[in-house]
């Protein structure tokens, strides 16, 4: 097996109603730390918390190619207004169950329940890992740094997302 670093494209998409560029902390967190790790941020947008709006962005990117991970952040709440996972899970040709019982098990420690109120999805669509984090900063270091990090990472043991990319697609 190839051991080295394994470079991807990732795009970031924040959902919000509120959020600009300037204001867009939680994206602009996950962009720094794409780049600190050697991935590439193959785009970044701002989006409505619109069912369709994030739909039509993430169909996009979900045909791109060139795109290999996608990370939403925002809309993962329970509030009439949060429909990320709406969104997404239709789009999923397959689920990740198990990361968002992880990142409510990581967060727990330092949110307490309030762990519960996250709806984190994450799956694969079009050989596409997609990956939907709650919209605070806190949250989206904590998927980053306990999960993301070393699961996007070839070289993390004893196994990993990155080194299945190749395999996404198979029939």
């Amino acid at each position: 097996m190839n051991d080295e670093f394994l470079a991807l494209n990732i795009a970031v998409l924040t959902v919000s109603d509120t959020r600009d560029e300037d204001s867009d902390t939680s994206g602009q967190l996950l962009v720094g730390a794409i780049g600190d790790a050697g991935h590439h941020t193959a785009a970044k947008k701002i989006v409505k918390d619109n069912i369709y709006q994030i739909r039509a962005i993430v169909s996009k990117w979900i045909a791109d190619n060139n795109i290999d991970v996608i990370i939403s952040t925002g809309g993962t709440g329970v509030t009439g207004r949060d429909s990320t996972p709406e969104a997404i899970t239709a789009l999923l040709d397959k689920t990740i169950e198990g990361f968002g019982e992880l990142f409510r098990s990581i967060s727990y420690p330092d949110i307490g329940a309030s762990a519960l109120q996250s709806r984190c999805v994450a799956g694969v669509a079009n050989g596409t890992y997609i990956f939907c984090l709650p919209g605070s900063k806190n949250a989206c270091a904590t998927a980053w740094d306990k999960i993301l990090k070393t699961q996007l990472d070839k070289r993390s043991k004893p196994c990993n997302f990155a080194m299945l990319i190749s395999r996404l697609q198979e029939k």
